[in-house]
């Protein structure tokens, strides 16, 4: 997994749009990199609310928020829409960005192992080196400790 001072791996994945968005759109400004399992699951919807309710805060403190997993821009969509969610959300079907993040883990379901997302969420300088990193954080708890921290270290 990535560590604070590591340069943050550059990418371009489509948004819950399909628009193509890429890391270097966002050079200048910090970034929350929020990784997450799937859409519409009990946690990630906890999760994405959660950021949802602080997003005004986030967007005082001049930070984008941005939800990445393997689902695709049309789940991505309807689950923008379904929670009213404010902020990008990014499909990455074939797991490398995951992968580059370090992000995908081995877990056991049913007693078998599969390859799952750790729910991590990274912050991004304003050069696209990673600040802070929060790895298997709480859905409830994640929006505010990294808001928390972004206010702390502003």
């Amino acid at each position: 997994m990535l560590k604070p001072g590591d340069k943050a791996p550059a990418f371009t994945l489509p948004d819950q749009n399909g628009n193509a968005v890429s890391l270097s759109d966002f050079l200048g400004k910090r970034v929350v990199l929020y990784f997450y399992p799937r859409d519409n699951t009990p946690g990630c919807t906890r999760q994405a609310c959660a950021f949802k309710e602080a997003y005004d805060d986030f967007h005082r403190e001049d930070v984008v928020v941005i939800g990445i997993s393997k689902d695709s821009s049309a789940s991505h969509r309807r689950f923008a829409e379904k929670y009213a969610l404010p902020f990008l959300l990014l499909a990455d079907p074939s797991r490398a960005t995951l992968e580059a993040y370090g992000v995908v883990k081995e877990k056991t379901m049913y007693g078998k192992p599969v390859k799952g997302t750790s729910r991590t969420t990274f912050v991004i300088d304003q050069n696209g080196v990673v600040e802070a990193v929060f790895p298997d954080v709480s859905p409830d708890q994640n929006a505010y400790e990294v808001l928390s921290y972004l206010t702390d270290n502003a």
